[in-house]
């Protein structure tokens, strides 16, 4: 790790650090004190930066240091190993990540949906290859992977001052564990990634509509959005799904919503999986929104919710120029249109329904999701948060009052 010290004999600081393997002493003629001290600090905080993304130049910092040729040798040795060493494995018959990240693209392009295609193509192709695309599958070691992991960590985000968030990180992470676990086994060596943990992520905070600003917000819409909106808020569809209904999934005898299909960046396909493809019951709020939509749009569109045209509805366009000028309108703050669907389960949830049904409802293949995502916002969801144990006390006259819980309360 790159420190600043102070030599013993006359407490004038120099730096200490590492690069290209080698350890190197830069000396300073700035005497031991806190305010020289924190300026060397700041300064090889930032030569360990670019040591880890690799755009450290020595000269630059040090122009009159011997160690500069030092240096200069140093980058010839590992430049001629890093040329010779592919075509050592070449004999083994190992390629490149360049070499099998296209064949695995390729391979897997069949069974991927377009979306997770589009993932994996934009994660692979843009730091893992600049990091590992010359580099044989079998010669990248677990050293390797978690030093381009800790040089992700460094790298700017879009949003001035930040980093990739861990999240953006495990992402990365992910597309290359799966390619290497692919030439693993097809390559017959031990893949580094095993057993490698993912950052830890922040929990993501939802935030769902109160049952009063739902109604507000679907009186607000413009009219031809009220119907798309009242639909979202009470179905728990996803955004995709909505966008991709059609006329021909509405069983109006039986009152239900099948969702086979998605629209999304201008594409019709099936739902990302099997659970997500079910059949959703309409309450009566959605049954006349849909029979109001079909008065007055039956006969543009094959699908429910379309534009003028009788396209599909652009969600980009939906999301900026009605559904967060309403919000703003309205003095609610503004986040994402996907809250309706968390609102759809909260208000579920609040209002006693069997958490089985909520989860066909929702597209989930289990309870599971419901309990460890929204159950904070219901206290009372499955009966076990200590109501129970005081209404007991209560009907046994030990106590008087009975605490009722509050939507979203953790306490």
């Amino acid at each position: 790790m790159a420190k600043v010290r102070a030599r013993s004999d006359n407490k004038r600081l120099f730096f200490d650090f590492y690069y290209l393997g080698e350890r190197f002493r830069e000396q300073t003629l700035l005497i031991e004190c806190p305010e020289n001290r924190r300026r060397l600090e700041r300064l090889i905080k930032q030569i360990d930066a670019e040591i880890t993304l690799g755009t450290f130049e020595y000269a630059r910092y040090f122009p009159e240091s011997k160690n500069v040729l030092k240096v200069a040798e140093l980058k010839a040795l590992q430049a001629t190993y890093e040329t010779s060493r592919p075509m050592l494995h070449r004999i083994s018959g190992h390629p490149t990540v360049r070499e099998f990240g296209k064949l695995w693209l390729e391979e897997n392009e069949i069974r991927w949906r377009r979306a997770t295609k589009s993932f994996m193509e934009n994660h692979l192709n843009g730091y893992v290859m600049e990091e590992f695309g010359q580099k044989v599958v079998s010669d990248i070691t677990r050293a390797d992977i978690l030093a381009f992991r800790t040089k992700l960590a460094k790298v700017q985000a879009r949003k001035a001052g930040t980093t990739l968030a861990p999240r953006t990180i495990n992402a990365y992470m992910m597309v290359l564990k799966s390619l290497l676990n692919e030439a693993a086994d097809r390559f017959q060596f031990t893949a580094p990634t095993n057993r490698l943990p993912n950052l830890k992520i922040p929990k993501t905070e939802f935030e769902p509509f109160s049952l009063e600003e739902v109604f507000k917000i679907i009186n607000a819409v413009p009219e031809d959005y009220r119907y798309y909106v009242t639909v979202r808020f009470f179905t728990g569809m996803r955004t995709a799904e909505a966008d991709g209904l059609k006329w021909s999934r509405i069983d109006w005898s039986r009152k239900q919503i099948g969702i086979v299909e998605t629209y999304s960046s201008g594409k019709t396909e099936t739902t990302k999986n099997e659970g997500s493809q079910r059949y959703i019951d309409m309450n009566g709020l959605v049954y006349d929104a849909l029979v109001a939509q079909k008065q007055r749009f039956g006969t543009l569109s094959a699908y429910v919710f379309c534009n003028s045209a009788g396209g599909p509805l652009d969600s980009t366009n939906f999301s900026k120029r009605v559904w967060a000028p309403t919000l703003k309108k309205l003095g609610l703050q503004v986040r994402r249109p996907y809250q309706m669907r968390h609102t759809a389960a909260t208000l579920w949830l609040a209002s006693g329904e069997a958490p089985e049904w909520i989860a066909r409802q929702m597209g989930h293949t289990s309870t599971q999701m419901l309990f460890k995502v929204y159950s904070r916002y219901v206290p009372n969801l499955t009966r076990r948060d200590g109501a129970a144990f005081e209404q007991m006390l209560a009907s046994n006259g030990f106590i008087k009052t009975i605490h009722a819980p509050v939507l979203g309360d953790d306490a």
